[in-house]
């Protein structure tokens, strides 16, 4: 797959462009020698390119991948908080929530591509994503609690809409980490495939869903997120404000005119 352009954020985070993927973004978390555990520099970069990300009107789907053969991200940089005093903790908290919220806060469609160890915050920022594909290597789970914390990145909010609150207070409290087949039987993540796959069909299905109105495709991820957790009479008010946000956007005409003329849409993206 051929790079058409590259950005840098920082020595740990780079975003990438490919041919052939239009208006597909790839966020990859790429530091390879400590299995992409989330320092402070690398939170920040985190944070930076997704405020890039949500800025880009160009981006329709963005894939967040990881560079290291055998883990997306094994968590939070344990050594570095080792030093940490704790001042020093409290100082840092802003910035390494500001990176999960920056994945979860992404305006269009994310997915995540998993192999290998997704671990604690390292699959805390995959269930920030809409879609997990994860390959047959993966391993997840939250183990905060074997080190004497918890879930910082939005795990005890994120994992109970998966797979519903008992389950992930059994997966929480025993700190277990969970293999791919389970993880795709118990919902941890959506799609399984062969080992070494997961950023290949990731990208393939963020080129899918790129195919799509970019004003709907915002929409509707602003509908699922805002309606979850409330009375369906609510979510139905959600889902309103949200079809009204798009019926008379160029998009609709575009499409609906794209349908009757049997032609591919050309989306304006307004």
């Amino acid at each position: 797959m051929t790079v058409t352009s590259e950005q840098r954020f920082g020595e740990f985070v780079v975003v990438r462009r490919h041919e052939g993927l239009e208006h597909v973004a790839e966020l990859v978390l790429d530091r390879p020698r400590a299995m992409n555990a989330v320092s402070t520099d690398m939170a920040r970069s985190i944070g930076a390119a997704c405020a890039a990300l949500g800025a880009d009107p160009d981006v329709r789907v963005t894939v967040l991948t990881s560079s290291h053969e055998r883990a997306f991200c094994v968590g939070a940089d344990l050594k570095e908080r080792n030093s940490f005093s704790d001042a020093e903790l409290v100082r840092q908290r802003p910035t390494a929530r500001a990176a999960y919220t920056g994945v979860l806060e992404l305006p269009m469609p994310v997915v995540a591509a998993v192999h290998g160890f997704a671990l604690g915050g390292g699959f805390e920022l995959a269930l920030a994503c809409d879609v997990i594909v994860a390959d047959r290597t993966a391993v997840v789970g939250l183990p905060e609690v074997s080190v004497g914390v918890i879930p910082g990145g939005g795990g005890t909010q994120l994992l109970p809409r998966r797979v519903g609150a008992a389950r992930a207070a059994e997966l929480v409290f025993t700190a277990r980490r969970v293999e791919a087949a389970e993880a795709r039987e118990l919902g941890l993540v959506d799609e399984l495939v062969d080992a070494g796959r997961d950023r290949e069909e990731a990208l393939a299905l963020g080129g899918r869903i790129a195919a799509n109105s970019p004003v709907g495709l915002r929409a509707a991820k602003r509908a699922l997120r805002l309606g979850q957790g409330l009375d369906l009479r609510a979510g139905l008010e959600v889902e309103d404000a949200a079809w009204r946000s798009v019926a008379f956007s160029g998009d609709r005409a575009e499409g609906v005119a794209a349908f009757n003329e049997k032609r591919k849409p050309n989306w304006p993206g307004e």
